[in-house]
């Protein structure tokens, strides 16, 4: 999968609008980044990718692109 479809399913996901998802952007400045988002990550993590998340590793997450990091091989850019 490509970087940019799997924020599409992430904006899916959590009801954002399209392109509000960028891979430089901060957590902390996604207002809709909380539990339930970060469940909702590992989730389709699991559901696309078959990637196990943990939760200790999301809280290392800084940015959108350090949670693809997480995703390793699987993402292509």
């Amino acid at each position: 999968m490509k970087t940019h479809e799997y924020i599409t399913a992430l904006e899916d996901a959590l009801e954002v609008k399209e392109g509000t998802i960028k891979p430089d952007l901060l957590l902390t400045e996604l207002t809709c980044w909380d539990s339930m988002a970060a469940l909702t990550f590992m989730a389709l993590a699991d559901q696309k990718l078959q990637v196990s998340v943990s939760g200790s590793q999301l809280q290392d997450c800084r940015t959108v692109r350090d949670l693809i990091g997480l995703l390793g091989d699987k993402i292509k850019d």
